[in-house]
């Protein structure tokens, strides 16, 4: 059984992905021990995406050692050699060599930064007796009505704080444009688009399993757990509308970005330049 498990593992790798219409696309990664005598965990590198149906679908997953530029830039190359469309925007975390990665490979498409990871960071930053309002202010930045108002009130929010508070100013600063940026897409998408907690939650179903597990004694053995748990849970993810009308902000968007159907050749051109370099 397990043996047809890693064939099921190395036809998902190997499959073609130009059929997928993605919009939203979602970098993460999960540790695992996948050398039980040396102790050492490395990092298992995870994408998936929203096509323009709505649908969620689970793209792709490998190992990375660790969340290093190569580690990201291969594992994208990759996709992309196999027929990832350019996505509209791409959500990660604050890994440098995931973001670096990403700005290579898609330079036109909007990069997000992932607001679990970043409210995290931001309550680290104050006392916590005063985070539950210092969290509502950033909570009313994050649900702003527009990226314009989301801006202003980012601003506001620096300036009001940026002396008393200089550290947490200092980390919401940081990759603004990144972290405001869902408030550029349609409202309904941007609850699904601004975090990676739908794969969080997949990995702590997979944690469930591994975690009775001290360590694996190959990467192959790592590779197809995680690989079962992860295209099991999958296929209940749940669907985002995607109507008229927000299909039409979507292409609007693209074309501002110049990842419009025009512009498509050009920019596959560049990419396919990237995945060469």
């Amino acid at each position: 059984m397990t043996e047809i498990l890693w064939e099921d593992y190395e036809r998902f790798r190997q499959r073609e992905l130009s059929e997928y219409e993605i919009e939203y696309l979602f970098l993460d990664a999960v540790y695992e021990s996948v050398r039980k005598l040396a102790g050492i965990k490395e990092a298992i590198l995870v994408a998936w995406g929203i096509q323009r149906d709505g649908t969620k679908v689970l793209l792709s997953l490998g190992l990375g050692n660790t969340e290093s530029y190569d580690s990201w830039l291969e594992f994208l190359r990759d996709m992309v050699s196999r027929g990832l469309r350019i996505p509209l925007s791409i959500n990660s975390d604050g890994a440098p060599g995931a973001i670096k990665a990403i700005e290579v490979m898609f330079p036109k498409s909007m990069r997000l930064r992932c607001w679990v990871h970043r409210m995290t960071n931001l309550s680290q930053k104050v006392p916590p007796v005063l985070w539950p309002d210092v969290k509502a202010e950033i909570v009313e930045i994050r649900d702003a009505s527009s990226y314009t108002q989301g801006k202003k009130l980012a601003d506001s929010f620096i300036e009001r704080h940026k002396k008393t508070y200089p550290s947490l100013i200092s980390c919401f600063s940081e990759d603004l444009e990144a972290i405001l940026g869902h408030l550029r897409l349609p409202v309904r998408h941007r609850k699904s688009v601004r975090t990676t907690n739908l794969i969080e939650r997949s990995f702590e179903e997979q944690r469930r399993r591994t975690k009775i597990i001290p360590g694996f004694f190959t990467e192959q053995s790592c590779l197809k757990l995680v690989f079962s748990v992860l295209i099991r849970a999958s296929k209940r993810w749940r669907r985002i509308v995607m109507d008229e009308m927000e299909l039409k902000q979507i292409d609007a968007l693209r074309k501002e970005l110049g990842l419009n159907a025009a512009n498509q050749q050009t920019a596959k051109k560049q990419v396919k330049e990237a995945v060469s370099a």
